[in-house]
């Protein structure tokens, strides 16, 4: 980004020097990785692998089912054992374990493989989370997720550039140099996270549950709220790309325009729209404007079908300008929840929780997405408009009634949410 532009933004490009700046750039070198594999990975795993598509989104789906199970107990692990040394040792596995991809040549294989990642990614994202609450200022923590969600799309553009040049190849030698690359950008990013100072593990309390997350009963629904707001995500990967090229009369390059704005927004602009969302009652109400501005976005989208060409291509800019805003609020928004929900003892267990929300998204958005706006057309948009409208405003009261159950300053604050 130009100085200028930053000028404008009125954000900085990096965190302060220290444990933020830190993950930002650990991040960046690990998300060039995962950009690489979400790129290249279906080509990767049937024509390098050798698996068919049926296998091949078995294995996902098992990944996506472990990652719900683990996620809560790899983030009580991170607490107990201490978040810096979980996040290091599950991002040296992530890097083996992928690097043992190369390797595989059979579905039961790869299917291991898949099922270990998942629980070392659900270990990485926990411990994460517990160490930017450990480590970083309450009122730092989600300006501090905003700055590494900007990395992640960053580092992901690039290693989709990346990946592009062994696709252009597309042989197994060549899948195979880009299945090694991704794990040595997973190392590389462990080893720069040795820096990190050690933050002191939090001991189990004396009595009590030890899952803690699993039995909060308010802080679970707010997670299955927020996992079912994400399903937006596939809005735009999966929904929006079959809408253009089947139902509209826009132009099909029109797709890959669309999906770069997002990702522009995304790095110029997710810090900026953190702003108020470090308290539960700012987090709640970027809820409720996110599910408004991904509603609207879906009357957009539904709009531009059957419309002229000109027509149509200023509806579908103008949905997806809607969707990257409520996007932005809707991650800002849940960071916030999360962070403030959680007990100071819990963070890594909570973290974890709170990523079971997209994991229920990922399960149950690709058939009903789809069905709705693929299957039933204009209709369904309409209906997926309502839902994220809905979903939103549901959010406020159940941080409140979340809020009500701490401590009577919880109390006092969750007053003021919605």
């Amino acid at each position: 980004m130009s100085a200028p532009v930053a000028t404008v933004l009125r954000v900085p490009l990096l965190p302060a020097p220290g444990l933020a700046r830190t993950l930002t750039y650990a991040t960046l070198v690990h998300t060039v990785g995962r950009g690489l594999w979400l790129t290249a990975s279906a080509l990767m795993l049937t024509r390098s692998v050798g698996l068919s598509v049926a296998e091949v989104g078995i294995a996902l789906s098992a990944a996506a089912l472990v990652n719900l199970v683990v996620a809560s107990p790899m983030g009580y692990l991170a607490d107990r054992l201490g978040p810096r040394r979980v996040y290091l040792l599950s991002g040296f596995a992530l890097a083996v374990l992928t690097a043992g991809i190369a390797l595989a040549g059979s579905f039961v294989a790869y299917l291991g493989l898949a099922v270990l990642i998942a629980v070392a990614d659900s270990a990485n994202v926990g411990a994460r989370g517990a160490v930017i609450a450990g480590g970083v200022p309450a009122d730092q923590r989600v300006r501090t997720r905003a700055y590494l969600r900007a990395t992640t799309n960053v580092g992901i553009s690039v290693g989709a550039v990346i990946a592009g040049a062994g696709i252009a190849v597309d042989t197994r030698a060549a899948y195979q140099v880009l299945i090694i690359a991704n794990a040595a950008f997973f190392l590389l990013a462990a080893l720069m996270l040795i820096r990190l100072a050690p933050i002191p593990r939090v001991p189990a309390p004396a009595s009590g549950p030890r899952l803690l997350a699993l039995r909060d009963r308010p802080f679970l629904a707010f997670v299955a709220l927020d996992g079912l707001m994400s399903m937006h995500f596939t809005l735009l990967n999966v929904a929006l790309p079959l809408w253009i090229a089947d139902h509209t009369d826009a132009p099909r390059w029109l797709i890959s325009v669309l999906l770069l704005v997002n990702t522009t927004m995304v790095v110029l602009f997710q810090v900026r729209a953190s702003r108020g969302t470090a308290d539960l009652p700012g987090a709640a109400r970027a809820s409720r404007r996110a599910g408004v501005a991904i509603g609207a976005a879906c009357v957009l989208f539904a709009a531009a079908g059957g419309m002229p060409t000109a027509a149509a291509v200023a509806l579908l800019v103008a949905g997806a300008l809607a969707h990257v805003v409520g996007e932005l609020w809707h991650s800002a928004a849940g960071w916030g929840i999360s962070f403030g929900l959680a007990p100071a003892h819990a963070q890594g267990q909570y973290q974890g929780t709170y990523g079971m929300g997209f994991s229920l998204g990922r399960m149950v958005a690709p058939v009903l997405v789809t069905t709705l706006a693929i299957g039933w057309g204009t209709p369904g948009w309409i209906v997926l408009g309502v839902l994220f409208l809905l979903l939103g405003a549901a959010i406020p009261p159940v941080v409140r009634w979340a809020a009500g159950t701490r401590t009577p300053a919880g109390e006092r604050e969750a007053v003021a949410v919605g």
